[in-house]
């Protein structure tokens, strides 16, 4: 059976490519499994460090096939299977480490809200952008309409929320959609090495820094303000803050363990 989501680790990298390119990396239920149980094969490994999340083929993903995933969703089946990591990140078991998300071609629905859901977004200056369920008689249900005004903004967000009209990279950079635009042809190459920037960091103060900034956006950020320092102080305990200031004092690079 054709893998619909490949892995490949790479150092403390772990790739997760979609490859249903003859479909246009649309979604049915199948590939939806494999990428839940790739998150989770990320989360679990303790030397995967930073994930990146790209596609085979000329586009991102055509969306959901909603001619096999529609009436599953109708019915109440799971998105995704129990205990795994969800890919959105809405329910159930969430990861702790960042991901990286490089889009190019077409990136329709699920597309967007798997960028949503990840921590740094990069496009293809050939990427186009479309929410567009309202176009179909549903509405986004894998977190669009509560992250996409928290990215753009209101206006922003609602312009393409409500229309499902089609959106070009260099919108989605000025929303804020996205990080970066690179040429098709750089674009891997490129989230690659921000994502090698940030698996070179100390894990646990990336995945530390990770968790205080979902708190306060999800959460009570007064709340995450008073659990500051107890964080910051847990970290100051670790080998990897002694590397670190070793490292400062003489001049080199750190080599952090995650202990």
């Amino acid at each position: 059976m054709i893998e619909l989501v490949t892995i490949e680790r790479r150092g403390g990298l772990f790739l997760m490519g979609l490859n249903r390119a003859s479909k246009r990396n649309a979604f049915n239920l199948q590939m939806l499994r494999e990428l839940a149980y790739a998150f989770t094969d990320f989360e679990g490994e303790a030397e995967a460090r930073c994930a990146v999340l790209f596609a085979h083929g000329e586009h991102f993903t055509g969306g959901l096939d909603l001619g096999e995933v529609g009436p599953a969703v109708a019915a109440g089946e799971p998105f995704f299977p129990a205990g795994a990591v969800d890919p959105v990140d809405l329910t159930g078991r969430r990861r702790t480490k960042p991901v990286v998300c490089a889009v190019q071609g077409w990136c329709l629905t699920i597309g967007i809200e798997l960028m949503l859901a990840a921590d740094v977004r990069l496009a293809a200056s050939d990427a186009r952008f479309s929410q567009l369920e309202v176009k179909r008689g549903i509405m986004p249900f894998g977190g669009a309409t509560l992250r996409f005004p928290q990215v753009a903004g209101w206006g922003n967000a609602m312009r393409w929320l409500l229309t499902g009209d089609a959106f070009d990279a260099a919108e989605a950079l000025r929303i804020g959609l996205v990080q970066e635009i690179a040429p098709p042809e750089a674009l891997l190459d490129r989230a690659l090495a921000i994502a090698g920037s940030i698996a070179d960091a100390a894990p646990l103060a990336v995945q530390a820094s990770l968790a205080s900034s979902r708190q306060a956006i999800e959460g009570d950020p007064a709340q995450a303000a008073a659990d500051l320092m107890a964080a910051t102080r847990s970290l100051m305990q670790t080998e990897d803050a002694a590397e670190g200031l070793l490292s400062f004092l003489e001049r080199r690079d750190a080599r952090f363990m995650g202990r």
